[in-house]
Order: structure tokens, then sequence, then C-alpha cells
């Protein structure tokens, strides 16, 4: 149980994950633009854009972040 607790405090992966109504991003560095039609956002090596309707924030904590609204594009592009 230990080694499961230690690698998710030391896992510094980027991924996000897409459920219907929100996203779940993980591992990102800053946000860039943020507004309800169009997020972007930089990891250490990657861009990702949002595109979609009624988007807003959730969650958002230090490196972890949830979206919730009508994603409608996902872009994901080397930095």
């Amino acid at each position: 149980m230990f080694n499961t607790i230690n690698n998710y405090i030391n896992d510094k992966e980027f991924r996000f994950t897409v459920y219907n109504d929100k996203i779940h991003i993980v591992n990102f560095k800053r946000i860039i633009t943020l507004e309800d039609n169009y997020i972007s956002l930089v990891s250490d090596n990657k861009k990702i854009i949002i595109n979609g309707s009624n988007l807003s924030l959730k969650k958002l904590l230090d490196n972890e972040m949830i979206i919730k609204g009508n994603a409608s594009k996902i872009e994901v592009s080397n930095d």
C-alpha cells in the first residue's frame, strides 16, 4: 500500500481523462487562456486547447483541474 501512495505522490506524467460533461487534467504547468468557450494550457512539453461551450473550472489545485462543460474539440500539440 505504501508503494501505491508513493507512486501517486511522485507521479509527474501529464494526462487527461474525458468524461461525458467534464475533463480531468493532471500535471499541467499553467493556464494560458480561460474563457467559457476556449481553454488553453501547457504541460512540460505539450500545449492543450479545449474548444466547446459553457466551459468552467470546477476544481483547481497546483497541478490538477476539472473542467466542466460541453467540450467539442481537444487538441494536443508538442511545444
